[in-house]
């Protein structure tokens, strides 16, 4: 695989319900391109088979990035390669139950009309991005199968343990990631910093969209 070094891009690589939407905002406001997420999160099946150069290809035209499927495992592996002069950022809550009441707050939510935690059958009935969209993400990433609670806690949580971990580990004799949570006071600082950016801001600008999964 041939390595770019380009100007170096930005990849936001928490998953959702860390604070992604908060952090395009900031990006977009410091003048980074965004990528289109609604194309980036149509590459699901081109992760599941691990064709990371089609989510290579995809990153040559914009400058920043954030949500699918640079927030599922390994993506971030790929990218670092490809584009040496590349920044992470890694996207954090306080604790994994905070993380996972957040998401199943959102999907109850969003996904179902009656305010119900979905089923398997309301998560392929969903039209996000296409009819069961969102029924696949739970098999091809989160790795649950039909005959599992598709918010199952444990699994849940133990990705996104796992997925932070393995970022930690590839990350910790490296000097181009930063962990934020944006709840913190001086988050948004340490992205300034670490972006080389003035600041806009004294804190991060809330910003929740209803699009994350």
């Amino acid at each position: 695989m041939n390595r770019s070094r380009n100007k170096h891009k930005v990849f936001c690589i928490g998953v959702g319900k860390t604070g992604t939407t908060s952090m395009e905002k900031v990006l977009m406001d410091f003048g980074y391109k965004m990528g289109d997420q609604i194309k980036a999160e149509m590459l699901l099946d081109e992760y599941a088979r691990r064709n990371f150069s089609a989510i290579i290809n995809f990153c040559k035209n914009a400058d920043a990035f954030q949500d699918a499927p640079f927030c599922f495992k390994y993506t971030f592996i790929a990218l670092d390669q490809y584009f040496l002069n590349s920044k992470f950022i890694l996207t954090i809550r306080d604790s994994d139950e905070q993380w996972y009441n957040s998401l199943l707050q959102f999907h109850t939510r969003t996904v179902t009309s009656e305010g119900k935690i979905p089923t398997w059958e309301d998560l392929k009935n969903s039209e996000y991005r296409y009819k069961g969209y969102r029924a696949e993400v739970r098999k091809k990433v989160f790795g649950l199968d039909e005959s599992e609670d598709p918010y199952d806690e444990r699994k849940l949580k133990a990705f996104y343990n796992s997925h932070n971990d393995s970022v930690l580990d590839y990350f910790k004799y490296k000097d181009n990631l930063l962990v934020v949570n944006v709840a913190e006071a001086d988050a948004y600082q340490k992205l300034c910093v670490f972006l080389n950016k003035k600041p806009l801001y004294d804190v991060f600008p809330w910003r929740n969209k209803t699009s994350e999964k």
